[in-house]
């Protein structure tokens, strides 16, 4: 199985070679929250805004009723509530070990669990990970636990989750399947009832060599074109892992298989950018061997953008984890500690603009966090927000880990969720100081709105709309969308 990548002073670093400075005025660091173990410990997954305006994560252990990882909720300020505790169920049935949230187009959230659940093939961690959906009030519905069929031919340790455009969600499990002896991971489809099918079995026919289409998937997103495209970590010509691309029927393809030195191995989630071509990270790989950030076209033309550690002591950082791009255009994103030898890192925060010159914005130093192992999110007042594994003030053993945010003086925005629907569909429009909205609009098209609260309306897509951009007129201001909103035909 996927092993999880595990193991306040603010300090801009000095800007080294070719990065770009930026003024100490022009971004702020805040430690906001410590966590202390009953309040969770070890956060590892990506946060996500909510309808009330509010940030939801996960850590995957801790918890006040046992270890088995929390759901909380915090405000942009900092202030943190527990609405969930796993293993709360006799045996862990419920789920442990979160690892993914993400906000559905009902406004609650769907995630997965690698560990726990009624079925049970792993025999160190108690079940094999589950679906579940939990209300923002807290109220949790496991939809499906793996290993439900013979031999874990469903799949176990599921770790990435996204919904599609038909409304049923589309996710991957790091084992399991038919391959042999125990299967190389799947990729399936769950409705929102709990009916899963699956879709693709990887290496499935390793017993006679072939292993073509990669093993052992990691992440998988939904592009603009309705596939969705993940990373296997292994297999490929080079036995480096492949960029794949999976219809909702199915049917897989091979975008780009790594090659050793470039992008090679421990290879974080994909994004697609504003100008529609993909761009991710590898812990490994590089001219330095430390990770890059790198660039792919949907025709599969690779290039790296930035190979980590080019500096003296790898003041830049090392082992990248999976980027965000903001609305001002670049990527931004962390990267993780490392323990080798004497050199002890405890990673960075960084920005990358899209031609590949990279600003280190601040450098961990185990009192603020350690080790961030998740991508950050950019909340629609414009400041991202992200976590460390570990590290910051608490006492627990090794510090269990912190959430901060980065703010670079960008300005507010508005977000649609989904970001697709055909005309007629309502979306949920998610911002900030809404109350008072005077217009809504679709690509320059007017649309039919009601104001929910100060965080949140919900618009339909109006006869005649294209893909572009939505804006929000409100009292304050007008608001654009982060991203260009996709009508669907």
């Amino acid at each position: 199985m996927q092993a999880h990548r595990l193991i306040g002073v603010v300090r801009v670093m000095a800007i080294f070679c070719a990065a770009t400075a930026i003024g100490a005025s022009a971004q702020t660091f805040t430690t906001l929250v410590n966590f202390h173990g009953t309040n969770g410990q070890h956060p590892q997954a990506a946060m996500v805004q909510g309808t009330d305006g509010n940030l939801y994560g996960l850590t995957s252990g801790g918890g006040d009723v046992s270890p088995g990882g929390t759901v909380f909720r915090m405000t942009p300020a900092g202030e943190l509530t527990t609405i969930y505790s796993f293993c709360s169920l006799a045996n862990c049935a419920d789920g442990s070990g979160p690892d993914q949230l993400l906000l559905a187009a009902d406004g609650n959230f769907y995630g997965t669990t690698g560990s726990g659940g009624v079925n049970c093939q792993d025999l160190v961690n108690p079940g094999c990970g589950t679906v579940f959906k939990l209300t923002p009030a807290g109220a949790l519905t496991t939809l499906y636990s793996f290993c439900s069929q013979a031999n874990c031919a469903d799949g176990w340790v599921p770790n990435s989750l996204v919904q599609g455009a038909d409304g049923n969600f589309y996710g991957i499990t790091g084992a399991g399947g038919v391959g042999y002896p125990n299967g190389f991971g799947t990729v399936f489809k769950i409705t929102a009832a709990g009916v899963l099918t699956i879709l693709h079995d990887f290496c499935s026919d390793v017993e006679n060599g072939n292993c073509a289409d990669g093993n052992l998937p990691q992440s998988l997103m939904l592009a603009t074109n309705g596939n969705f495209y993940g990373i296997a970590s292994e297999g490929g010509p080079d036995d480096c892992g492949e960029v794949f691309e999976i219809t909702p029927a199915g049917a897989l393809s091979i975008v780009y298989g790594f090659e050793a030195g470039a992008g090679c191995g421990d290879d974080s989630g994909l994004l697609q950018a504003s100008d529609g071509n993909f761009y991710g990270t590898s812990g490994e790989g590089g001219a330095h061997r430390k990770g890059v950030v790198f660039k792919l076209t949907p025709s599969g033309g690779f290039s790296v953008l930035y190979a980590f550690c080019a500096l003296a002591n790898c003041a830049d950082g090392e082992n990248p984890n999976a980027l965000v791009q903001g609305t001002d255009g670049n990527f931004y994103g962390t990267t993780h500690g490392v323990l080798a030898g004497s050199r002890t890192t405890d990673g960075t925060v960084f920005q990358l603009t899209p031609t590949g010159t990279l600003t280190t914005l601040h450098t961990f130093d185990f009192t603020d966090g350690a080790w961030p192992a998740a991508p950050l999110v950019q909340a629609t007042n414009g400041i991202f927000y992200g976590s460390t594994t570990f590290g910051g003030a608490s006492s627990c053993d090794a510090s269990c880990g912190t959430l901060f945010s980065e703010s670079m003086g960008l300005t507010p925005f508005v977000e649609a969720s989904p970001n697709f629907g055909a005309v007629g569909r309502v979306v949920n429009i998610l911002g900030n100081n809404l109350k008072g909205t005077t217009s809504v609009t679709f690509n320059g098209v007017s649309a039919t709105f009601k104001v929910v609260s100060s965080s949140y309306s919900k618009a339909e897509v109006p006869t005649g709309a294209t893909s572009g951009t939505i804006e929000v007129v409100t009292p304050t201001g007008t608001l654009d969308s982060n991203v260009g909103f996709q009508v669907l035909q």
